[in-house]
């Protein structure tokens, strides 16, 4: 049994209640049935309940863009695993290079809402990967391997089986330059071997690594030709229905 290719489309900060609603019952309309890949949306956090409302009985899934470490308590803004389930998600993107850059989230950090969310249902997207500084220095395989190992840190290989990987190399993400399927397939497969030595063959095989950075209808299906690319994590192109259902049905 091979692995089945993923469609995660990231909305980031965009869309009100109404807008992704609309945006969902229009995806519904392309995509709805469409059971060749699995097909995953992360809407903003206020609109998860709506969403999830209107996924009832679909083939697309839910998922949220982050998650706390915690459980529950005095931690203003943050939102829990529970809270997660309780809006019907089913996935979550952990340690998105936007979360890294922006809101000082460290591989610490990633690693402990990854054991979080292991103890739960959910299924993490853990994004790696690097700035064009650090590929320009020859520094690709230490930092995104350095990520990975960083956020897999005192797991089991159990728990390491239930991970998404995402790469996402920081300099093609809206930025329109896109790493060529060649480039993304040998980080891909970098990724793929270091977790069969960390782990295992069989683990590293079953491992579905999905790639995120400027990934559009034009070259999805060239990035999806390569051997160790399982799907997609979909940014601006996810915030339109047909676009979005194009790279779905490549």
């Amino acid at each position: 049994m091979g692995r089945k290719t993923v469609i995660a489309g990231n909305w980031k900060m965009f869309k009100t209640r109404a807008e992704a609603a609309e945006l969902v019952e229009a995806l519904k309309r392309e995509v709805e049935g469409y059971d060749e890949v699995d097909v995953i949306v992360c809407p903003a956090f206020t609109s998860l309940s709506r969403v999830s409302e209107l996924l009832q009985g679909s083939t697309i899934q839910l998922g949220a863009q982050d998650v706390y470490w915690e459980d529950e308590g005095a931690y203003t803004g943050q939102i829990s695993v529970r809270m997660l389930l309780d809006s019907g998600c089913r996935y979550v993107i952990l340690g998105h290079s936007e979360r890294r850059q922006y809101f000082n989230e460290t591989d610490e950090g990633v690693n402990r809402k990854l054991k979080k969310v292991l103890e739960s249902p959910l299924v993490p997207i853990v994004c790696i990967g690097e700035t064009l500084d650090e590929r320009e220095a020859g520094r690709v395989a230490e930092v995104v391997l350095g990520q990975l190992k960083a956020a897999v840190e005192s797991l089991t290989a159990d728990e390491v089986s239930r991970i998404i990987v995402a790469y996402e190399p920081v300099w093609a993400i809206g930025t329109g330059r896109t790493a060529t399927p060649e480039i993304a397939e040998e980080v891909h497969s970098m990724i793929r071997q270091w977790l069969a030595e960390a782990f295992s063959e069989e683990l590293s095989a079953s491992i579905r690594i999905l790639y995120g950075g400027s990934v559009k209808p034009s070259n999805v299906v060239e990035l999806m030709a390569q051997p160790d690319l399982d799907g997609a994590l979909v940014g601006g192109a996810s915030l339109d229905a047909q676009t979005f259902a194009k790279i779905v049905k490549y």
